[in-house]
């Protein structure tokens, strides 16, 4: 089937496009300069997409100074109050997460839809197993994806037959299974890009296996154009795994790629803080390359030969490597300004 293309402000989604990085703020949205800050850190962390929650009257007019400010496309997260998303396309939101069954009644669904024609505003509709429609919450026979499958074709059913097809889809459960499931499904049978997440994947430790796995495995699988990783944590934490999550897949070539060994028995160096420095050092560097800390000389310059540059520790001493290819042995606790050394030499930089 023939996957759609749409574009959230100037980000385009599905059809083939990049996989994008989306968040939501934390702050308190009418709170327009705390939200525009968080915003900001969150952009440059790698955030793509960000999404704000629209509780008021109050939140929905402080988007228009939002939208105005935003380094990145805003999309407003609205449940229950048609009039809300009315105040929010006029205030040039890029985008609208709802549930066109859950804002009010047909009339009320179609003024909402049809200014965001008029706008070319998209919709994401956003399936949570935790809130299905009583029907299907009560419908004993069906298994939950299929549960989430079927309120998703309903909203979908909405918003077509008035005619608009400026639609992604997410269709997120707090279960791995259920959640893979479920996007599996609806991946073969709708057009329309898919927004993947897990959520309320949990506190950072918990989360990150959870999320990893669950779009880890969809992700790999070819499934999915944009992703938020959910967890009880600063939104920066999640913007760092998503592109984490990405890079590990190939799906995204900007940063740095961290490799390192275990540490073992053979290791004479303090391997784990060494490999923390070497990430804290170039962590901010947004460029394609792999950055190798590994523990001893005996096969870590071999096991790290597709590394761009590469450190190996030794008795008293370690070696500097670049593809494979030993260049410098320098004293242990030189290694770490060593490489820095030669990093900002090869590329030029004036600072790391």
């Amino acid at each position: 089937m023939e996957k759609i293309k749409i574009k959230i402000g100037n980000v385009e989604i599905g059809g083939g496009a990049p996989i994008s990085i989306q968040s939501m703020t934390n702050t308190k949205t009418d709170d327009v300069l705390s939200t525009l800050k968080q915003i900001e850190e969150l952009t440059k962390e790698g955030c793509e997409i960000i999404r704000v929650a629209v509780l008021n009257k109050k939140c929905a007019q402080a988007l228009k100074e939002i939208v105005k400010n935003s380094p990145i496309p805003v999309v407003a997260d609205i449940h229950f109050d048609y009039r809300l998303a009315l105040s929010a396309i006029e205030c040039g939101i890029n985008a609208l997460r709802i549930n066109p069954g859950n804002i009010g009644n047909e009339k009320h669904t179609k003024l909402v839809v049809e200014a965001a024609k008029q706008t070319n505003t998209p919709i994401r509709i956003g399936v949570n197993a935790g809130s299905l429609e009583k029907d299907l919450y009560e419908n004993k026979t069906l298994s939950l994806d299929e549960k989430m499958i079927i309120s998703a074709e309903r909203h979908i059913k909405i918003l077509e037959d008035l005619d608009f097809n400026l639609i992604k889809i997410s269709l997120k459960s707090s279960d791995i299974i259920t959640t893979i499931k479920a996007y599996q499904r609806m991946y073969q049978k709708t057009k329309y890009p898919l927004h993947l997440g897990l959520t309320e994947a949990g506190t950072k430790r918990g989360g990150i296996v959870k999320s990893s796995i669950a779009l880890g495995t969809l992700l790999s699988q070819g499934i999915g154009d944009t992703i938020r990783v959910s967890l009880t944590e600063n939104p920066i934490e999640e913007v760092k795994l998503a592109k984490e999550i990405l890079r590990a897949l190939n799906l995204k070539k900007q940063g740095v790629n961290f490799i390192s060994c275990p540490t073992c028995g053979r290791t004479q160096i303090d391997l784990i803080s060494l490999a923390k420095a070497v990430e804290e050092k170039f962590s901010n560097l947004d460029l394609p390359i792999t950055i190798a800390t590994m523990g001893c000389p005996v096969n870590g310059p071999k096991e790290a030969a597709g590394a761009d540059y590469g450190i190996a520790g030794a008795i008293n001493e370690g070696y500097i490597f670049k593809k494979g290819v030993m260049i410098k042995k320098v004293p242990q606790e030189n290694l770490l300004s060593e490489l820095e050394l030669i990093i900002k030499q090869d590329l030029q930089l004036n600072s790391l």
